[in-house]
């Protein structure tokens, strides 16, 4: 299997300390091989700052990689920055860019087979020309996809979670809802489930729009308007799918025994349980698409960058689930 890309994120947030902690980590983590795309002089800082002893081998081909990845850190490229920690800047921001582009490239070529990309500033991208509300659109379009056939799910060793609408305002979400979307994003759900993850008969749990999932219309009509005739739908297909659950009672220990994903009706019903359950060990993963992508679930974090206090868990987990992900589609051919 080629080894795994990794996009350097912002040098000014916590993304090259994490990078690091994780190479240094690798064989008790039992991490597949990786390289990082550019960043050299940043990432010796950010070894320094952790007081890692760390070497770095500059590479020109991904296949260099099984061959130093256990005594160096392989990095392609040569293009660098002069960053300081806390301190975005545009010059950060265009290596940034840089390094996701040629990561994706290498992916994309087949010389890495997933990437995993370190924390970015969105703001900080939009003004070197990023013009994605995020990096998940960003993949959508590189792999000729449209933008809602990529989707965004949150794992960590307690649950994962779907959000079925995004970056958008909580006021904008009843309309964005439709039967269509949550059929589509449900059947990708499921399919990757089953050739990324193992799961031979993926169960999904819905939750509803609604307090109490509407209590039969009394706090809302979405939940029998929009989101049952979805899950009645997918069950006629075949699909193991329950809902509208109440989301306040979804994502208790008990309940979260009865599915494999849950899929929740907006970003924040996602995320929340999700960071509240696993924070330092919770993945971004994008399903959908025809290249493995992960990330650690949190930003960049530029207030505590560079002193040393960066949890690398989920960091580490973004890496050994995308060698997982990787090893189990490789086996599915």
């Amino acid at each position: 299997m080629a080894p795994l890309a990794v996009s350097i994120g912002d040098p000014a947030g916590i993304g090259p300390e994490i990078i690091v902690e994780s190479w240094a980590r690798r064989s008790d983590a039992g991490l597949a091989p990786f390289f990082v795309v550019g960043g050299k002089s940043v990432l010796e800082a950010a070894a320094r700052s952790r007081r890692l002893a760390l070497d770095i081998a500059l590479i020109d081909d991904p296949a260099e990689v099984p061959g130093l990845f256990g005594r160096a850190l392989p990095v392609l490229g040569r293009e660098d920055v002069a960053a300081y920690p806390g301190q975005p800047d545009e010059l950060g921001a265009a290596l940034a860019l840089q390094s996701l582009a040629e990561a994706t490239r290498c992916v994309l070529l087949g010389t890495a087979s997933a990437i995993v990309t370190a924390p970015i500033a969105k703001a900080q991208l939009a003004a070197v020309g990023f013009e994605h509300p995020g990096q998940t659109e960003f993949f959508a379009e590189v792999c000729g996809m449209e933008a809602d056939q990529a989707v965004m799910m949150l794992a960590g060793p307690s649950l994962r979670a779907v959000p079925l609408t995004v970056h958008c305002a909580l006021s904008e979400v009843p309309g964005r809802l439709s039967q269509q979307l949550i059929e589509r994003r449900a059947r990708i759900v499921a399919r990757a489930l089953a050739t990324d993850f193992g799961r031979a008969a993926p169960r999904l749990a819905v939750c509803g729009l609604n307090p109490h999932a509407g209590e039969g219309g009394r706090f809302g009509t979405e939940e029998a308007r929009i989101i049952a005739p979805a899950i009645e739908t997918l069950r006629g297909e075949g699909f193991d799918i329950t809902g509208p659950h109440p989301a306040d009672a979804l994502f208790t220990p008990r309940a979260r025994q009865t599915y494999d994903a849950a899929l929740a009706m907006y970003h924040d019903q996602a995320l929340v349980p999700l960071k509240a359950l696993d924070f330092d060990e919770g993945v971004n993963v994008t399903l959908g698409l025809p290249i493995v992508r992960t990330s650690p679930d949190h930003g960049t974090a530029f207030d505590i960058a560079g002193k040393g206090l960066a949890d690398p868990g989920a960091m580490i987990a973004a890496i050994r689930m995308a060698g997982q992900i990787a090893a189990n589609r490789s086996a599915h051919g």
